[in-house]
């Protein structure tokens, strides 16, 4: 249906700029704390909004669309920090599985139980796409008890998993929101998310230097709230699960600016998980 393909497309475009966001704060957090860099794209990202929201004139939303954006902002970035504590934990492979599977599963689940269940092609599609977010996401550092293995620890997978439930619910609270105004609705998740970070930065102040974050965090903060309306209208248009399991193969995305910025080369088995996301992607356009 028309429909269908038009949220799969957006979904498709929320996917390639979260790469891009991550591309950039992945670079930014190689000289400068991850938290700062998150930090400071939101603050950006939220003075750019309200400048928008102002300028233009825009009505605000109903107060409980504006408290489901809140909420869906603040457990994110609550989200975000657990899962930079979980990736500095130990091996990162099945650390990020968990975590983008579960960011996907989540809203299947709660789409599944409270819209029923998805047509035969659109459950395909949903199951093709999880398969590929492991694929692409999943990197083992070396063979189980090998020379050079780096073990996972278990706190750092609860971490982890508790990082994906906490996105997985942030794409069911957006969704939610998104009957009110996306501008608006951005706005009061990005000062959410700010709360949550300072918080998080208050409680464990970041060890590297306070310098050098700005430029990849304003350009990791743009691509991520574009990203966000994107997912938001998609949402509006489709099921969430459809646009949750789309959105969730943004690492995809970035792997592929590794590649080309960094010379970074994906392995086979991301290889086969990017080809194995574009079937899902065709089976959840039907």
């Amino acid at each position: 249906m028309k429909t269908s393909g038009t949220s799969a497309s957006l979904g498709l475009l929320a996917a390639v700029t979260w790469g891009g966001s991550d591309f950039a704060g992945g670079v930014g957090a190689r000289s400068a704390p991850a938290l700062l860099v998150a930090a400071s794209g939101q603050i950006f990202s939220l003075l750019a909004l309200f400048a928008l929201c102002m300028g233009l004139h825009l009505a605000a939303p109903g107060t409980h669309y504006l408290l489901y954006a809140a909420l869906g902002g603040f457990e994110g970035a609550l989200a975000l920090a657990l899962l930079y504590r979980a990736l500095a934990m130990g091996a990162m492979g099945l650390t990020a599985a968990l975590t983008g599977l579960l960011t996907a599963l989540v809203p299947t689940v709660y789409s599944a139980l409270h819209y029923g269940l998805p047509a035969p092609l659109t459950a395909m599609g949903l199951a093709a796409g999880c398969t590929a977010i492991w694929l692409i996401t999943h990197q083992p550092s070396a063979k189980r008890g090998g020379p050079g293995a780096i073990a996972t620890p278990p706190a750092a997978l609860l971490l982890g998993a508790l990082a994906g439930i906490g996105f997985g619910a942030q794409l069911i609270l957006f969704k939610m929101a998104g009957g009110g105004g996306m501008l608006w609705i951005m706005t009061a998740a990005r000062a959410a998310g700010i709360a949550a970070l300072a918080l998080v930065i208050l409680i464990m102040p970041p060890q590297k230097p306070w310098q050098g974050f700005w430029l990849a965090g304003i350009v990791s903060g743009a691509l991520d709230t574009v990203g966000n309306l994107f997912y938001i209208r998609a949402a509006q248009l489709g099921r969430l699960d459809v646009a949750a399991v789309i959105c969730s193969l943004y690492p995809a995305g970035t792997i592929l600016l590794a590649a080309v910025a960094l010379h970074e080369r994906p392995t086979r088995r991301q290889m086969a998980g990017m080809a194995v996301a574009l079937a899902a992607v065709a089976l959840l356009s039907l």
